[in-house]
């Protein structure tokens, strides 16, 4: 079976609604953020501090070419993993790529109060998160398949996932 794969900004609820999907797929699940955590035993913000954006976007390299070739697996990735066109290939060939979204309003009550968003680290925090949507919009809209998660709960978007899902002979 093919993977379910999560892209879309931060704060849209790709980890959440990963690990409901992946739940009621009986899939297993997998975010990239928390695999490269564990495997440099570092936060991803220590990465982007300590060791800088390429060693991270290196990390995430590595770690999408560890999943390209699994299947049957929910993959929750990292909101600028579709920077790059080779990952976004790789989770391609054996993945149907679904694109989670926001309203940028949204994405910045979501993220404002968190410390752990390296990129909204410096300056103004909405100012960074509708310049950053902004900037991303064409990678996003690489997906098969886009959901708003403004609007409605985790249940809904897993629900409405699913149909598109079923519809599509992906499940």
């Amino acid at each position: 079976m093919r993977n379910i794969v999560l892209i879309g900004f931060m704060g849209t609820g790709k980890t959440a609604i990963g690990r409901r999907l992946a739940g009621k797929l009986r899939r297993e699940f997998m975010d990239t953020d928390a695999a490269i955590e564990e495997l440099t035993g570092k936060s991803i913000s220590e990465i982007f501090r300590r060791d800088g954006a390429i060693r991270f976007r290196s990390e995430e390299k590595l770690q999408v070419q560890r999943l390209a070739d699994k299947s049957n697996m929910v993959i929750s990735t990292g909101g600028g993993l579709v920077l790059d066109q080779e990952n976004v290939t790789a989770l391609r060939k054996n993945g149907v790529l679904i694109c989670l979204t926001a309203d940028p309003e949204v994405i910045y009550n979501r993220v404002k109060n968190k410390n752990n968003r390296p990129l909204l680290q410096k300056g103004s925090i909405k100012e960074s998160v509708y310049r950053l949507m902004q900037e991303r919009e064409e990678n996003y809209n690489t997906a098969e398949f886009t959901v708003d998660t403004g609007k409605g709960s985790l249940s809904e978007t897993v629900d409405k996932i699913m149909v598109y899902l079923r519809e599509n002979n992906y499940i």
